[in-house]
């Protein structure tokens, strides 16, 4: 076991949490290494979500509606929202949280949607200053209605977005029409945000990274972090190789020692942030998305180009340049469970055929991730009890929406009084 000494901040997590995190310290001069047990960045949830960049989804899901709608869907198999109706104390303990946080839907749908403005600003920033192709679309958002009831109550989530700043123009069928050809079917009305925007979250994710080695960041990737102890004097890692060594034998272990640790563990900071003496009460929200291979110039001209948002069926598309659609949904509480279900990605493949179907879905790539959830839906970034540790995680299904600015936070509370 080999041990070493360092002046520097370690970020356990290489999603995009992670990689922003580090990018935010680097520019703030401070010497940073970032573990990932993966051997590159971005390899879970943030390989292949719905690609939204969405102020405009902004709205915590703690509401009576959702849990009405949780418990009506809990036994079909292709609900957008399915709970596993085994009980653990996570599961009860998450689920309770979330009842209470209830009362607080509105002013924490206003908060993220000033988060969300915000992390824009930091993003593009990111993009420019390092020169990072991700298969941006600059050409907004576009929720849409079937019932009239749905676009009623979405009227209300509009009144609170405006008040965080975002704003959302309500749009009648021929102007959805304008606005994106390529969908079909009958509505009451949409609502459409012309500075949201979509994005390949992979392909920005590993070019901050490579960005973060030019700015002197060490990547330490397949290096699984074993244990974090925090202390008076520092913060020590042990930690090991996932590579397999030439002789076949167990990686030796090796421990660094730094003065702060971020954790952006994603889904894996519970069990992070209890070694270190904090609760952090994050429970693991699978969800699906698949990836439409447009081959075809047929395909390509009948796919959208506007990303797209059906509320009822809790669906968004992002097209990410000319030959790829993702297409994104459902959210299941099945614990740490990662397998592809068929009957999840049946629904994806079904909507598209419904709303695009003049687009062969003959290429589909399916996927599935697990987002890290809070009970209140805010994401968690907060200073530790120990005062070298700190915390940018629990960013649900908006951490592309939301991480540009949270790492900026986190980057200025874990320097604040460093010379």
């Amino acid at each position: 076991m080999s041990l070493s000494k360092t002046n520097s901040i370690a970020v356990i997590g290489a999603g995009i949490t992670g990689v922003t995190t580090a990018y935010k310290l680097a520019r703030r001069g401070c010497q940073v290494t970032i573990f990932d047990r993966h051997p590159y960045a971005a390899m879970e949830t943030s390989f292949a979500n719905g690609g939204q960049l969405s102020a405009s989804n902004a709205e915590v899901w703690n509401s009576w509606a959702n849990v009405f709608k949780g418990l009506k869907w809990m036994m079909s198999p292709g609900a957008p929202l399915l709970i596993n109706p085994a009980p653990t104390w996570h599961k009860l303990s998450w689920m309770g949280e979330f009842i209470a946080s209830i009362p607080d839907y509105e002013v924490n749908t206003i908060t993220t949607a000033r988060l969300a403005i915000e992390a824009r600003h930091h993003l593009k920033q990111m993009a420019a200053q390092e020169g990072i192709d991700f298969d941006c679309e600059e050409r907004g958002i576009l929720h849409f209605y079937e019932a009239k009831a749905d676009f009623i109550a979405a009227e209300k989530v509009s009144v609170l977005l405006a008040k965080g700043g975002v704003e959302r123009r309500a749009v009648t069928p021929e102007e959805m029409s304008a606005i994106e050809p390529a969908l079909r079917g009958k509505y009451y009305g949409g609502f459409y945000t012309p500075s949201d925007f979509t994005g390949d979250i992979h392909k920005f994710t590993i070019g901050l990274a490579k960005a973060c080695e030019r700015h002197g960041v060490e990547m330490r990737f397949s290096t699984d972090v074993l244990s974090v102890d925090a202390g008076s004097e520092n913060v020590r890692i042990v930690s090991r190789s996932t590579e397999p060594t030439p002789d076949g034998s167990t990686p030796k272990a090796e421990v660094r020692l730094f003065d702060k640790v971020v954790v952006c563990g994603g889904v894996t900071s519970r069990a992070l942030a209890r070694s270190l003496g904090d609760r952090v009460n994050i429970y693991p929200v699978k969800g699906y998305s698949i990836t439409v291979n447009l081959t075809e110039r047929a395909d390509q001209d009948l796919t959208p180009w506007v990303s797209l948002l059906d509320d009822h069926a809790k669906i968004v598309t992002s097209r990410l340049g000319k030959t790829r659609l993702r297409v994104a949904g459902t959210a299941e509480f099945i614990g740490f469970n990662r397998d592809i279900r068929d009957a999840r990605i049946a629904p994806l493949i079904a909507w598209c055929r419904l709303h695009f179907p003049g687009m062969s879905t003959r290429e589909c790539v399916p996927w599935a991730g697990l987002r890290p959830m809070v009970p209140n839906m805010l994401p968690h970034v907060a200073r530790g009890r120990n005062p070298r540790v700190f915390y940018n995680t629990g960013h649900g299904h908006l951490g592309w929406t939301l991480s540009a600015a949270t790492a900026d936070a986190v980057a200025a509370l874990a320097t604040a009084g460093v010379d």
